[in-house]
């Protein structure tokens, strides 16, 4: 295994260790472009429950992990984050044909947002949901919604998804979406 920079975050402050082992490492070479889309509630993320979103303390910081994650992978991330659909679908229709895959947080669309989830399945490209909570849990579970569980609307039509782990489902979406685009058995990528 290879040594790898890891990096965590701290409240807003982020922390660098080369002593930890980061054992994947990218098949491709390709440099990707991946758009990061954050749905209604998520601008609010410093100011949202703690126990379901964690130390994160604003959307820019989350954002900022995501695209230093997609730097040591050669992955360029483009985020968006907003309260409004109209916003979020004049991204995904901007995006549609630079973008390589994205990942989705569709939060208080989750739902709902039926033209979000048609938008992303026009584009052909992969995508992967992610939740900070694990959206199917009972809201006294640890990691579930207080006021869930909640069935989404874009999980039928999702290449995957990633959830239950706070900011680290980013991290996983991320990981697996990278590695299936790479893997020209998976989603035909080619190099």
């Amino acid at each position: 295994m290879r040594r790898r920079t890891v990096s965590t975050y701290s409240g807003e402050k982020m922390t660098q260790s080369s002593t930890k082992v980061f054992g994947w490492q990218r098949t491709g070479t390709r440099p990707l472009l991946i758009t990061l889309i954050d749905g209604p509630n998520m601008p609010n993320l410093g100011n949202r429950n703690k126990r379901v979103y964690g130390p994160i303390s604003s959307i820019t910081a989350l954002q900022d992990h995501v695209r230093e994650l997609g730097e040591g992978m050669g992955v360029t991330i483009e985020a968006l984050a907003s309260n409004h659909e109209g916003e979020i679908l004049d991204a995904i229709h901007a995006s549609a044909a630079r973008s390589d895959a994205y990942i989705l947080n569709p939060a208080g669309l989750t739902k709902t947002g039926e033209p979000t989830r048609h938008a992303l399945e026009e584009t052909g490209r992969p995508w992967v949901e992610v939740h900070f909570a694990n959206i199917s849990a009972p809201p006294w579970s640890e990691r579930g919604l207080p006021g869930g569980p909640w069935e989404s609307n874009f999980t039928r039509s999702a290449t995957g998804m990633s959830m239950g782990l706070r900011h680290h489902s980013y991290l996983g979406a991320l990981v697996a979406l990278v590695a299936a685009i790479d893997d020209p058995q998976f989603l035909g990528a080619a190099e």
